[in-house]
């Protein structure tokens, strides 16, 4: 059974950054694709960002290109989502998932999921 552990999130101000981390269990993590999700109050779940398996690749939803970066150690099992110039409107719970995929933006496409981590952004 493979679990995924968020952390690092918290309340920040606006134009504040945050970084989360993604532990994974397991000895396959280097083999799949990790994705970032976000759901914000009264919203359906949206697509952040993914990492390919090797780091090599990543894809950004729009609203936060530029702004979020993805990355992975995976000789730590860990992905990590650094936050930078935080807007009211990523306040969301996050969530790290992994997918067989080698890109999906789709959350269908991803199999085990984390159990959040709250990023509160004050204006």
């Amino acid at each position: 059974q493979v679990q995924l552990v968020e952390s690092g999130g918290g309340l920040v101000q606006v134009g504040g950054s945050l970084r989360l981390s993604c532990a994974a269990s397991g000895r396959t993590f280097s083999t799949y694709t990790m994705g970032w999700f976000r759901r914000a109050p009264g919203k359906e779940r949206e697509f952040v960002a993914t990492s390919s398996r090797d780091g090599g690749s990543t894809y950004y939803a729009d609203s936060v290109k530029g702004r979020f970066t993805v990355s992975r150690d995976n000789a730590k099992n860990t992905v990590y989502l650094q936050m930078n110039s935080l807007k009211p409107e990523d306040t969301a719970v996050y969530y790290c998932a992994r997918s067989s995929f080698y890109y999906s933006d789709s959350a269908a496409s991803y199999d085990y999921w984390g159990q959040g981590t709250q990023v509160t952004v004050s204006s």
